[in-house]
């Protein structure tokens, strides 16, 4: 009987021991799915325009080339006023509200409001374009910081009133670009501009100079 006993011991403990074996066994399985479930089901990587040589970079860093143009469009797209700056200006500071910071989002606004006082807005057309010969290079973009970078635009500012020319200038926009990647729905780049680093210059370009 002690046998028996004993054999029927040894088959109730292995049998507690597979249990306790298959709760450990559910259990880092329920957590390997929670960290399946909460992980990004998106992730961006910016990648350089030129791959033929290949590139090595973590995820997470944006190149110059990238923050380049990412001040460079959305600047743009700031300033294009098409009819009248008095409407289109305001608009676009609302519609582009996801690819500013609130500080930039306050100056622009005041800026608005400044202008449209001394009434420089009201029928005024205005665009900017990149200067021929002075695009994109490394040199163009200071790097602040993992999270911050200065990208110098020089661009041509073209001015209208009611058709014709009033204003055409050529200015260095130093444009702070910063890193906030948490509304990729509205903002897939993950930047912002922080408005001017420093005062914006004007430009003194002869025929054929490239800097």
């Amino acid at each position: 009987m002690s046998r028996h006993k004993r054999a029927l011991d040894d088959r109730d403990s292995h049998i507690r021991s597979l249990r306790i074996g298959c709760a450990v066994l559910f259990c880092g399985c329920l957590l390997l799915g929670y960290g399946w479930y909460s992980a990004p089901k998106e992730l961006t990587v910016h990648n350089p325009p030129d791959l033929r040589s290949g590139s090595t970079r973590a995820w997470w860093e944006v190149p110059p080339s990238t923050v380049y143009s990412f001040a460079y469009y959305i600047f743009q797209q700031l300033n294009r006023w098409p009819k009248d700056g008095s409407v289109e200006y305001e608009q676009n500071i609302y519609n582009l509200q996801a690819f500013l910071t609130s500080s930039c989002r306050s100056f622009l606004e005041k800026d608005f409001e400044r202008r449209k006082a001394a009434n420089e807005l009201k029928n005024r057309e205005r665009s900017v374009l990149e200067i021929p010969g002075r695009g994109f290079k490394n040199s163009r973009v200071e790097v602040e910081g993992r999270d911050s970078w200065v990208a110098y635009l020089d661009l041509v500012t073209d001015e209208r009133y009611m058709s014709e020319p009033v204003k055409s200038s050529l200015v260095r926009y130093p444009i702070r670009v910063i890193r906030n990647d948490v509304d990729p729905e509205r903002n897939p780049w993950g930047l912002v501009l922080d408005c001017y680093a420093e005062v914006p210059q004007l430009l003194g370009i002869r025929e054929g100079e490239d800097e």
